[in-house]
């Protein structure tokens, strides 16, 4: 809905939608999640764990890695951030 608000009224989209401008207008303005921040730290230290070992760890080494710098995370979770990132390895 936000990104077609400036082409459709919402008050329509709204009702094809079924959500209310009240929840529309909630939703805009909520800060992101917990487990979104923490994804987002994750994806950074992916990246980064993901250079430093020159490309060639898959998910399972990867949260060896990622253990070592402090950071806790199942190896799905990895596995998931990994192709959102469309990181590959070597």
């Amino acid at each position: 809905m936000k990104k077609w608000r400036l082409k459709y009224p919402l008050t329509i989209m709204c009702r094809v939608l079924e959500v209310s401008r009240s929840g529309y207008y909630v939703w805009l303005n909520r800060k992101p999640s917990k487990r979104s921040q923490e994804n987002e730290r994750l994806k950074i230290a992916i990246k980064a764990a993901h250079k430093r070992t020159h490309k060639r760890y898959g998910t399972i080494r990867i949260q060896t890695e990622l253990a070592k710098d402090g950071f806790k995370a199942g190896r799905d979770r990895i596995a998931r951030l990994r192709k959102e990132l469309n990181i590959i390895c070597i």
